[in-house]
């Protein structure tokens, strides 16, 4: 009979969070259904510009509630090297992206960047609490004058901009760097805390 090997025991401490969910009714998702404030219950809108209008409000409230409970270090937590994206990177990128589009098709010079240089947004992002106050300010005050500025065409199919670009186009193009970004949004917040859900 041959002598086994002695029986050794691999003991790992780890950061990473567990799984979890704040949800009882689809477990799947963010919020119960009667506490989510997204319009998810009923027919969607009538006609194409409000369609968008829905899609990217409820992109907007699914970026705000992945941000919500944390503190400003977990907001600025960088997902896993090499990157240098966060969920507060993101709320900077995307009040910059916001500019981005206004300057698209409001006539004159385009208003500077944010946060000075190309990928300040995130490389700058660091856990303070003024700057996740001035991240949040800055987002609501770029979307507000970029729907302002949306709301001069209601008819998606007016070309406008140097380029000549649909106002249809350029909304898909918004409602499309919200929806990227908010499953970025996901998966950061899961590596944060291990909160799971859409």
């Amino acid at each position: 009979m041959r002598a086994r090997p002695p029986l050794s025991i691999v003991c790992t401490v780890s950061d990473e969070p567990e799984r979890w969910t704040q949800a009882s009714v689809y477990p799947d998702m963010w919020a119960d259904p009667d506490e989510d404030p997204r319009d998810n219950d009923g027919p969607g809108p009538e006609g194409e510009l409000a369609t968008y209008q829905s899609v990217l409000r409820d992109f907007r409230i699914t970026l705000e509630m992945k941000c919500q409970g944390l503190d400003p270090e977990q907001l600025a937590r960088r997902s896993v090297p090499p990157s240098t994206m966060s969920l507060l990177g993101l709320l900077r990128h995307l009040a910059e992206v916001e500019r981005d589009w206004r300057n698209w098709i409001v006539p004159g010079d385009p208003e500077p960047k944010l946060y000075g240089v190309r990928d300040a947004d995130f490389d700058q992002a660091v856990g303070e609490q003024a700057l996740v106050d001035g991240a949040f300010a800055d987002l609501a005050r770029e979307q507000a004058a970029t729907d302002a500025a949306f709301a001069a065409f209601p008819d998606p199919a007016t070309r406008v901009g140097e380029d000549d670009n649909s106002v249809r186009e350029l909304w898909v193009h918004r409602i499309e760097e919200y929806a990227r970004h908010c499953g970025h949004a996901d998966l950061l917040r899961e590596r944060v805390d291990g909160r799971v859900g859409q």
